[in-house]
C-alpha cells in the first residue's frame, strides 16, 4: 500500500520493511522486536515507531474510492486476506509499543 502513497517514497525500503515487520508482529500479538531483529535489521525498535504508527493510520483511514487492485489483490484467500485485517487502535498501538 506504501507504493501508492507518495509521503513514503523518502523512506529506505530496509526501514519500510522492518516497521511493517514490527507493525504485523503487533498486530497478531506475536511478540515484539527481538535483539536478533534489531541486529540483522540494524534498526531498534524505538526507531521503528513512528514510522509503524504512521503505517497503521494508513491502514485505519485508507482511501476506498481508488487504487483498489492492491486491496482487492490481497483480499484473496490465495493470500491469507490479509487486506482484510483490522487495524489495531491508533492508543493500544502506542501502549503496546512503549510497553506501558
Amino acid at each position: 500500500m506504501t507504493l501508492q502513497e507518495y509521503d513514503y517514497a523518502r523512506e529506505s525500503p530496509s526501514k519500510l520493511a522492518a516497521s511493517c515487520l514490527l507493525l504485523a508482529l503487533t498486530m497478531k500479538n506475536l511478540g515484539g522486536w527481538t535483539p536478533t531483529l534489531e541486529y540483522y535489521s540494524g534498526y531498534s525498535a524505538q526507531d521503528l515507531h513512528p514510522l509503524v504508527k504512521r503505517l497503521n493510520f494508513l491502514l485505519t483511514y485508507q482511501p476506498r474510492d481508488k487504487l483498489n487492485a492492491v486491496r482487492s489483490k490481497y483480499s484473496h484467500r490465495v493470500f491469507f486476506e490479509v487486506a482484510k485485517v483490522t487495524p489495531m487502535d491508533m492508543l493500544k498501538l502506542e501502549e503496546t509499543l512503549t510497553g506501558s
